[in-house]
């Protein structure tokens, strides 16, 4: 019963913070209600048993890219951006996909626990047969993927190191 109250908290703030993120008309405030959003989708996460997407979500979304977006915000000429037209004329469009969006909801509701794919409850199973989805990932990370993982991470290693020379550079051009 506290998971679903909890459940139901974090998806509220989720829907409250993420329309906050759009309405915002400062960029900074923006910015930390993205955090809001994000921080309380990990809270989803933890509610559904999901420990591991939680951890992912704040380290990497709330980490990484919260951080990029903050650093391109204090990066950016805010007199400049002040001056310029804030909204673009693409309500049209938006109004087309939040009608799609309101339509299937409505179908699932409509439909019920029929249309999604949850199976029965006799055939899920119990607690105590399940090993933490963290130790699955992190055992499959580590035995299975292990040339994978670790090629990525040269790559992420050597795209950090191409950011920092070019942005060194170009600042020494200027």
């Amino acid at each position: 019963m506290l998971e679903l109250i909890l459940f139901y908290i974090f998806g509220a703030i989720t829907i409250v913070s993420a329309i906050l993120v759009i309405t915002q008309k400062n960029v900074v405030h923006s910015a930390v209600f993205l955090a809001s959003t994000l921080l309380s989708v990990a809270g989803l996460f933890l509610t559904l048993h999901a420990e591991f997407l939680a951890g992912v979500q704040v380290i990497v979304y709330v980490g990484g890219i919260l951080v990029l977006f903050v650093f391109v915000i204090m990066l950016i000429s805010l007199e400049r951006s002040v001056t310029e037209r804030q909204f673009n004329r693409q309500w049209l469009i938006a109004l087309i996909a939040a009608a799609a969006l309101i339509t299937e909801f409505g179908y699932g509701i409509y439909r019920g626990r029929d249309s999604f794919l949850i199976p029965p409850a006799d055939a899920q199973a119990t607690a105590d047969t399940l090993t933490g989805n963290t130790q699955i990932v992190g055992t499959a990370l580590f035995t299975n993927f292990l040339l994978p993982f670790e090629i990525a991470s040269i790559l992420l290693l050597v795209a950090i190191v191409g950011a920092v020379v070019l942005s060194k550079r170009k600042t020494q051009v200027d």
